[in-house]
């Protein structure tokens, strides 16, 4: 066969290691609970690191041994890079990082979002990272101001009804 053919190993692919996972190009805001995660998820990696390494002469473990050391990596990077900001020092009433803000839109639908960190967003539960588009239109608001959320499938007028920061 010819060597045209023969995918040779670069530097990191012979050691096992994989390619790191993308950081954000952002600032890493952090609220207590999102730095609570990350420790918390580099914890349960390094957990399942030890637990694989007794394993390291087995083929098979190599794979995900390397897959864990990419995660390790990256969340040690991210809590390296974190910076934790203090809730209880935020302007009362003002939206800014680590918000809950409760909204009604143009018919009267409620809904509550806090803003946090990139890697502790969960859109799903109400989390929205404060790089979002959403969090964007809400900095700043404080109660009774209608904000513009621009989105892809319209523009959406939302009313500020509720400015908190939760604890912790």
């Amino acid at each position: 066969m010819s060597r045209a053919f023969v995918k040779e190993p670069d530097g990191d692919e012979s050691a096992g290691e994989l390619q790191d996972l993308p950081l954000s190009p952002h600032a890493n805001y952090v609220t207590p609970a999102g730095l609570a995660q990350l420790e918390a998820r580099l914890a349960a990696l390094e957990a399942e690191r030890k637990a694989l390494a007794d394993k390291s002469g087995d083929l098979a473990s190599r794979p995900a041994l390397a897959r864990l050391a990419r995660e390790i990596r990256y969340f040690e990077a991210r809590i390296a890079s974190a910076i934790l900001v203090d809730l209880a020092g935020q302007l009362a009433g003002r939206v800014a990082f680590g918000a809950a803000v409760r909204v009604a839109d143009e018919e009267d639908r409620q809904r509550e979002f806090q803003i946090v960190g990139e890697d502790e967003a969960e859109p799903e539960q109400g989390k929205v990272s404060w790089v979002s588009p959403l969090a964007r239109a809400l900095q700043d608001a404080e109660v009774a101001d209608i904000v513009t959320w621009r989105r892809p499938s319209g523009d959406v007028e939302l009313e500020i009804l509720d400015v908190r920061y939760p604890e912790g």
